[in-house]
């Protein structure tokens, strides 16, 4: 009698939070229709958010949620890299620290002390960091949550060994595509449509509101030129230094270009 054929594996893909909200996991979840078809495709074997079964390593992907905010986190990623063959970084606190990366630009003692009553017992790093200044990062996708369509991408392509399509270009295409006025323009508002990152569908503008760079630093990074349009705005001139130290502060050109815009130079 013949033995019997064996079914290949499927894929293991894991997913991980680390300091963050949850909304990038939630994204994955979003996808619905689209999720059914993927776990049919893929062993889902570390999802705490999804799963209260979950499998250890090796993983065939890994997508990480969150910054690195303790020693513990330091260690656990490690952990994480060497069980997983691809590791993606997704949403602004695994790109870029968050919006708990604030606190690199100012004391954590100072900080501590005014929130909690017994500061002492936090068990925190000075700083809040973006994956890849601990481990190798194979891919990162940006965003505050990320695009639902743009992370099965990412998942899909790295699954079939290929290139992952993601936009690369400002919110402002998105503005043209959708039909927007241009608050700039039309009313003088301060908006971070032409340094940032594709990938919300242009939502605030679409409502008569500025871009808050939720994607991150686009290709076309050219905050110099935007801080100057701001500061002829009038009484309706924002902060350059705060719109820039958003969710995504500890983005490198971000950061530089806050420093820069703090130093007056």
């Amino acid at each position: 009698m013949a033995a019997a054929v064996k079914a290949p594996r499927k894929p293991r893909l894991a997913v991980f939070k680390f300091s963050s909200c949850d909304g990038c996991q939630l994204s994955l979840l979003d996808l619905e229709d689209e999720l059914l078809t993927l776990t049919s495709e893929v062993e889902v074997a570390y999802f705490l958010e999804a799963s209260t079964n979950p499998k250890g390593g090796p993983y065939d992907v890994a997508l990480v949620e969150g910054s690195i905010a303790s020693q513990g986190d330091a260690a656990r990623i490690a952990q994480i890299r060497r069980r997983s063959r691809h590791l993606v970084a997704i949403g602004a606190c695994a790109t870029a620290g968050g919006i708990q990366a604030l606190r690199n630009f100012g004391d954590l003692e100072d900080f501590a002390s005014g929130v909690y009553p017994r500061p002492q017992q936090l068990k925190v790093l000075a700083t809040s960091t973006p994956i890849s200044e601990h481990v190798k990062v194979d891919f990162e996708l940006q965003g505050c949550p990320v695009d639902r369509h743009q992370l099965l991408e990412v998942v899909v392509a790295l699954l079939h060994k290929r290139r992952a399509v993601v936009p690369t270009h400002s919110v402002c295409i998105e503005c043209k595509l959708r039909g927007n006025e241009c608050v700039v323009v039309a009313d003088g508002m301060p908006c971070m449509g032409p340094i940032t990152r594709s990938g919300c569908g242009a939502i605030c503008p679409a409502y008569g509101r500025g871009c808050y760079g939720c994607f991150g630093p686009s290709e076309t990074f050219n905050a110099p030129s935007l801080a100057d349009r701001w500061k002829h705005l009038g009484d309706r001139r924002l902060d350059v230094v705060q719109r820039l130290r958003n969710v995504n502060a500890w983005a490198p050109k971000m950061r530089e270009e806050s420093l820069r815009q703090e130093s007056g130079k």
